[in-house]
């Protein structure tokens, strides 16, 4: 199954449909060049018109954690403004849950927005006269939220982002991560449907950036929230994407999981954008996997076990359940000698000192489970299913591969 397979399957938060727009007095104008083949470089000399975006289309899928990037001007923050109706589209379907966001009055939009969106901007947005509790329930109290239940949900709010003492605080006690994290709680308490951040870690030293990001996977983890980000960091939208949309001169240039990116560029543009990226810390085992040659049950006798490792050129093989739940390893030598003294069944030869992972391991924690003689990885899913075996060889080979 690939990844439009699996995509499908999930629900459809939002979906956006030949969205484009124009900044400039006559975008109609704009609009009919592009569609006679020009580009956005052209249609400005020729007409003073901006193109910010282009014929956008993408799902956003519920629960997911969708990255949008590129370069200074490639329309990322156009775009994220474009969803709520910060910025007005020129042309296009913009639908949440099935309502069409951009044909909603002014009254339903305000709604619409309250129901919908919570957004975490780059700068904190911070009022710096009040306190951290006073900041992270404003936007309920704009609302008219009642009083407790708003304090309520601030504190909430403040405890899932690691401020839980902090709320008599004041915006410059803080450090930067914890002011973003400020940010933070005051959308998670809206608890609108979409959590919208544009370079949300942009202003924050590395260190700070790292946590803030393993931060926000534990979580997008635990809330299970529709998040849209927004950045210019490559290695950012690696780490923290379930897919990413990869935007150029306000048109997508590509969109996929991190891993497809990556080793599947679709053109020049984007190969050159991902130069440089230590993939063995985006490709996964999953990647590396490969079909387990032959397994074996417990119950089977060490004879039946041998011939079936002699036909498959194995010099282990692994023991699972009938609906291949993880059990173990054995191993010929022992095999063998059961098979000399005559043993009925191989149960007691069940090795459980086993390297496992899961399917989403990164490569570079891979190699340090290699050692001589060791056994391939055992790759299972989350209810310890044998899914596959990764062996060095095969770590190094999508690794030069990505590289090529």
């Amino acid at each position: 199954m690939n990844d439009n397979d699996k995509q499908e399957q999930k629900n459809i938060k939002i979906k956006v449909r030949k969205l484009s727009k124009v900044f400039g007095s006559h975008p109609k104008r704009a609009l009919e060049m592009r569609d006679s083949g020009m580009k956005r470089p052209e249609i400005f000399e020729k007409t003073g018109q901006t193109l910010g975006l282009s014929n956008i289309n993408f799902d956003v899928y519920d629960g997911e954690l969708l990255v949008i990037m590129g370069l200074s001007g490639s329309g990322k923050s156009t775009l994220i403004r474009c969803l709520n109706r910060l910025i007005e589209p020129t042309e296009g379907e913009i639908i949440i849950d099935g309502e069409e966001i951009t044909r909603l009055s002014d009254k339903q939009l305000l709604d619409a927005r309250r129901r919908y969106f919570s957004m975490v901007f780059q700068n904190f947005a911070l009022f710096p006269h009040r306190t951290v509790l006073e900041n992270a329930v404003f936007g309920l109290e704009v609302r008219r939220t009642d009083r407790a239940d708003r304090r309520k949900a601030a504190m909430d709010a403040l405890e899932q982002v690691g401020l839980k003492g902090w709320e008599d605080a004041y915006p410059h006690q803080l450090s930067g991560g914890m002011q973003q994290r400020v940010g933070l709680a005051r959308a998670l308490a809206n608890d609108g449907s979409v959590l919208l951040m544009d370079e949300a870690f942009s202003a924050l030293d590395p260190l700070i950036r790292k946590d803030m990001q393993e931060e926000l996977e534990e979580l997008q983890y635990h809330t299970k929230k529709t998040t849209i980000f927004i950045t210019h960091d490559l290695d950012e939208a690696l780490n923290i994407g379930d897919r990413i949309i990869l935007l150029k001169d306000g048109e997508i240039v590509q969109q996929g999981t991190p891993e497809h990116i990556l080793t599947e560029p679709a053109d020049d543009y984007v190969a050159r954008f991902i130069e440089g990226v230590d993939k063995s810390r985006v490709l996964t085992a999953f990647n590396a996997m490969r079909p387990v040659r032959a397994t074996a049950r417990e119950m089977e006798g060490p004879r039946t076990v041998l011939r079936r490792m002699s036909e498959n050129g194995l010099e282990s093989i692994y023991i699972t359940t009938r609906d291949r739940k993880l059990l173990g390893i054995a191993r010929a030598g022992a095999l063998d000698e059961a098979a000399k003294a005559r043993y009925e069944t191989i149960s007691h030869l069940v090795d459980t000192d086993v390297p496992i992972v899961k399917k989403d391991e990164p490569l570079a924690s891979l190699f340090g489970m290699f050692t001589a003689g060791s056994v391939p990885i055992a790759v299972v899913d989350d209810s310890n299913r044998l899914l596959g075996v990764v062996v060095k060889g095969n770590v190094l080979h999508e690794l030069a591969k990505a590289g090529e």
